[in-house]
């Protein structure tokens, strides 16, 4: 494997851990919202990564400091060879946190079933009647995606889901039918958008804290807890 960039240290992208992020390149949806559009329209051109060897001896180097590995991209289950880097992660003594957008349910079964991820971010991108317009895509595989629903609720890996929230996209009826489609859900986040400055799409503005604030009230009784991130 290699990896489109590192944070060599984060108290915020793994829950109750001090870690890294690792962020790996390509992604099969296209959202106009990215805030890491380059890791998935450009990843392939990139003349810096970082191979698996070079991320390991960074890890190795850093036992007793950090105490988790954060995966995120792109979307780090396209990568087919994941499973093998992650054992290799745990053998170092790593806790793992995966991102993915749940579009990859063989592969995260695999990593599940093998005790290879401690934390599953899942990106839900909007209720089930818009995903594919807000993926950028002409339709939306449904079945994968319930089917990754379906591992974690039985995994009994820890998780949570997180929209973020675009004015041109999201509505608080959207949030509401999104929080039900995963009700019983331990954990939803909303997370307000950043425009990068070098997005996929045009013309996208943030939800003001107001409006915010309502989407998570309308999603709050479907979910154990609702929360906006970063508003």
């Amino acid at each position: 494997m290699r990896f489109y960039g590192l944070q060599k240290m984060t108290l915020l992208d793994f829950p109750g851990r001090v870690a890294c992020t690792l962020f790996t390149g390509g992604c099969n949806f296209r959202c106009p919202f990215c805030h890491n559009a380059s890791l998935v329209t450009e990843w392939d051109a990139a003349g810096d990564s970082l191979s698996e060897e070079e991320i390991l001896s960074f890890l190795e180097g850093r036992r007793g400091l950090l105490d988790g590995v954060a995966v995120t991209g792109g979307e780090p289950l396209l990568n087919p060879d994941l499973p093998a880097f992650l054992e290799r992660v745990r053998a170092l003594g790593f806790a793992v946190k995966l991102d993915t957008n749940g579009s990859f349910p063989d592969r995260l079964e695999e990593i599940l079933k093998k005790g290879l991820a401690d934390y599953v971010a899942v990106d839900l991108k909007n209720r089930p009647e818009k995903i594919a317009r807000t993926v950028g895509l002409a339709s939306f595989d449904f079945a994968a995606f319930e089917r990754t629903m379906t591992l974690l609720r039985e995994s009994g890996v820890d998780y949570e889901y997180r929209t973020t929230v675009v004015k041109e996209y999201h509505t608080v009826e959207d949030i509401a039918a999104a929080a039900r489609w995963i009700a019983g859900a331990p954990r939803y986040y909303l997370q307000a958008f950043v425009d990068s400055g070098a997005l996929i799409g045009e013309g996208l503005h943030p939800v003001d804290k107001a409006e915010m604030e309502r989407m998570r009230a309308a999603a709050a009784p479907f979910v154990g807890l609702c929360e906006v991130r970063g508003a």
